[in-house]
């Protein structure tokens, strides 16, 4: 169960390779009004896999156009499907998606932004530095890449903000150092933050370090980011004989709430927290891809979120759901 989400009819215009791995999809909805949306918004989107229906959420790349929602999608093949289905739609195809909606608050009357980037994490801070370069504000875009060649949208960053994009690409010695880069940071600064989960920790890490107050470092993220490889792991019911087999393409949410046991959720994407259960016991490994808990609760394991977090072995949860109080 979840709060109330209504899907829309829409059709994919056009897609573009931004870079190897990395293709831009234009979607139009049938009733669309171009409408702005916040900086950092995303939209759901109705994928099939194994000839089941699932839910995919991907972030809107750059500001409101009158052509439609653009998102961008890394093929991935360590992934629970939905590139991989994306990656297969042609021009014309017909999709069912959500309208935008944003949890990355930000706060526009700053007067220093700092902007940091991993990878397929450019496509919601793009966004937000368009939305800051046309507002004038003192913005500087750390971008950190494997290599050039595999960058999206960097021809588009660096004509917009010339010397204040900051590359930092593995190939050529250049790796991010967030502890000076947080370190050389005013007071007062507000960061946005979008990459993978690893990267996120170190942010964090080193924003708390450099003596940054935690709330003026604001992140979208992607729950495909992960620590463990992405395999097939067991749950088992608390009181119950119930064991369930979660595939590698399923959520442990969607799992358990297609096998009946009701958990609640509301943004699949490891952040408002609603949908975490409590675990009872683990044989195996838990990886905690969500961003809604501390670091302190993800080593107690004491509860997982079951949208996006994954295990490796079996773990034993208590879903609260009770037969004799149905």
């Amino acid at each position: 169960m979840r709060f109330i989400e209504t899907w829309i009819p829409a059709t994919l215009v056009s897609t573009r390779d931004l870079a190897p791995g990395i293709r831009e999809f234009l979607i139009r909805p049938d009733q669309f009004d171009a409408t702005a949306y916040p900086v950092g918004s995303h939209i759901n989107v109705s994928v099939t896999i194994d000839g089941l229906p699932e839910t995919r959420s991907y972030s809107l790349v750059g500001e409101a156009s009158s052509h439609g929602f653009k998102i961008a999608v890394r093929r991935a093949d360590d992934s629970r499907g939905g590139s991989r289905y994306m990656w297969q739609l042609a021009p014309g195809a017909r999709l069912d998606i959500t309208q935008p909606a944003s949890l990355l608050a930000v706060d526009w009357s700053r007067e220093n932004y700092c902007l940091i980037a991993g990878g397929i994490g450019i496509t919601p801070i793009l966004g937000a530095a368009q939305a800051l370069a046309r507002r004038g504000a003192d913005v500087t875009l750390h971008y950190a890449i494997g290599s050039r060649a595999e960058a999206a949208y960097l021809d588009d960053l660096a004509g917009m903000l010339g010397d204040r994009l900051v590359v930092h690409a593995s190939d050529e010695g250049q790796r991010l150092d967030l502890d000076a880069l947080f370190a050389s940071l005013t007071q007062g600064t507000l960061a946005l933050f979008c990459g993978p989960m690893r990267m996120l920790d170190a942010a964090r890490h080193a924003w708390i370090g450099a003596g940054h107050p935690l709330p003026d470092l604001r992140y979208e993220t992607f729950g495909s980011s992960n620590t463990l490889p992405t395999e097939p792991f067991r749950v088992r019911l608390k009181g119950s004989n119930v064991e369930l087999e979660i595939p590698r393409e399923r959520s442990m949410l969607d799992v358990l709430n297609a096998s009946g046991h009701d958990v609640m959720y509301d943004c699949k994407r490891g952040e408002c927290g609603l949908c975490a259960i409590d675990v009872v016991e683990v044989d195996g490994e838990i990886d905690h891809r969500d961003v809604f808990f501390s670091d302190h609760q993800k080593e107690s394991n004491q509860k997982i979120c079951a949208c996006v977090s994954r295990a490796r072995g079996t773990i034993t949860v208590d879903t609260l759901l009770r037969s004799d109080a149905v």
